[in-house]
């Protein structure tokens, strides 16, 4: 009996220290975690594009204005075309326009007939802002920038209801669309139309 009780607090004995020295076993075996030294590196801004962009859909403009300013803003600089635009808002300057227009007496050199589109001058005003700063994203120079490519087409004009004797009318809707580019390409086509006038 002795021999037996001698057993059993030896097998107890061996069943306390087990999980003792299972926690040093598994102590040991967990690799220690390195701390890594993570080095921020600051990249420059690459050029994405070597032009820059807007889009004006189905705005409330009239087309024939739209199409003067066009021709009024193109090859000159966004930020130049911006403070032309804002004349032309406070009545300063006379927009260029063809057909039977009154002549206007505030016109650039050379043209005698005009309008003061206002409401179409503050609209293109505002994507000339964003056309400057889709260029800035693109890594373009806002100061070398020209305007090269300015169109305006019709959009859908969707009918709206008027009194009954004049039945139905359309709202003045038009699409505007407007590039620009920096370097030679763009001081080229710049040049070519200063030589015409």
């Amino acid at each position: 009996m002795a021999e037996e009780i001698k057993q059993d607090t030896k097998e107890k004995k061996i069943e306390e220290k087990k999980p003792e020295e299972k926690k040093e076993e598994m102590k040991k075996e967990e690799p220690k975690q390195e701390v890594k030294e993570e080095k921020k590196v600051i990249k420059k801004k690459e050029q994405k594009f070597d032009y820059a962009i807007v889009r004006g859909l189905d705005m409330e403009i009239s087309t024939k204005h739209s199409v003067a300013i066009c021709n009024f803003i193109r090859g000159k600089n966004p930020s130049r075309a911006i403070e032309m635009l804002e004349k032309v808002s406070r009545k300063e300057i006379a927009v260029p326009m063809k057909g039977e227009i009154p002549h206007k007496h505030n016109m650039p050199k050379g043209k005698m007939s005009g309008r003061y589109p206002v409401k179409a001058s503050k609209q293109f005003i505002k994507l000339l802002k964003s056309l400057i700063s889709n260029a800035n994203t693109n890594g373009l120079d806002a100061e070398k920038l020209i305007i090269t490519i300015a169109k305006a087409n019709k959009a859908a004009r969707p009918h709206r209801a008027t009194r009954m004797a004049f039945g139905r009318k359309r709202f003045k809707r038009s699409h505007v669309f407007l590039e620009s580019k920096e370097g030679k390409q763009a001081k080229g086509k710049e040049n070519k139309g200063e030589k015409k006038k």
